[in-house]
């Protein structure tokens, strides 16, 4: 299937700041650019990173900052880092808080400290009245149980691979669900049959630059420019034009973000 480039495509999960693209930033944003992907949101994982996503935000037209600490990187998160979250959102706005989450599936990766960390993150959320980008690898029900608490203004769960049951508790609570490179593989075949059958409102699409790449490029860098294809095969899955999953996801990615989009 070749790449359809069309000109309204959301990145909403792009880590173009990642080391992986230091050698070909540029070209990789110029990429993204003639495939059709015009906003991506870059979000940041450690209190450390949040230079280098404003960086990049400043630099790359069309990408847009989510501050967060995630749960991979708890072994360099301190308490003192939730305070500088607070004063990166007011000296800039970010269309999220994230990436934030919990991780069960990295052994050894304490769960009380992500928890916590976690719990912080939505409070800093909920008092900035922002939506949240949720890291939730095998932590679907434990991520919903707090998200049940705050009532949160919405947001995404990024790279969803749940159960349906799992998935309506997220639309419920104002979610929508984030799909990428790894439904393209034939075998996914529980992803396939969500992305299918969940309604489309709820979608959003994403790439995690420069990981999780679909099926065409398999262990190899994936990056923005990839949304356009992967766009491609949504709508050949739903037996849809690609504009209309083009149009209906942008739709998604602004009723969730605000004005900014």
């Amino acid at each position: 299937m070749a790449a359809m480039a069309t000109d309204f495509l959301v990145d909403t999960h792009s880590h173009l700041d990642a080391g992986e693209f230091d050698a070909d930033r540029d070209a990789v944003y110029d990429r993204a650019c003639a495939a059709g992907v015009t906003l991506q949101v870059v979000p940041a994982v450690t209190a450390a990173n949040f230079a280098e996503v404003a960086a990049t935000c400043k630099r790359y037209p069309g990408c847009l900052p989510a501050w967060g600490l995630h749960p991979m990187y708890i072994h360099v998160h301190h308490d003192k880092h939730l305070a500088e979250l607070r004063r990166q959102i007011e000296q800039w706005r970010p269309v999220a808080v994230g990436e934030i989450g919990l991780d069960l599936f990295v052994p050894d990766l304490d769960y009380a400290t992500q928890e916590f960390f976690y719990v912080e993150q939505l409070k800093i959320a909920k008092e900035y009245d922002l939506p949240v980008l949720l890291h939730c690898r095998r932590a679907n029900d434990q991520i919903l149980k707090h998200l049940r608490r705050f009532k949160l203004k919405g947001g995404i769960a990024h790279a969803f691979n749940g159960s349906r049951h799992q998935a309506e508790e997220f639309i419920k609570l104002g979610f929508k669900l984030g799909f990428g490179g790894a439904f393209t593989y034939p075998r996914a075949n529980n992803l396939r049959r969500l992305a299918l059958d969940l309604p489309l409102e709820a979608i959003v699409l994403e790439t995690d630059s420069p990981d999780i790449a679909p099926a065409w490029i398999g262990k190899g860098r994936n990056e923005p420019a990839e949304l356009a294809r992967i766009a491609a095969s949504l709508a050949e899955l739903r037996g849809i034009d690609v504009e209309a999953v083009a149009r209906q996801t942008t739709q998604n990615a602004r009723d969730l973000f605000g004005p900014v989009f």
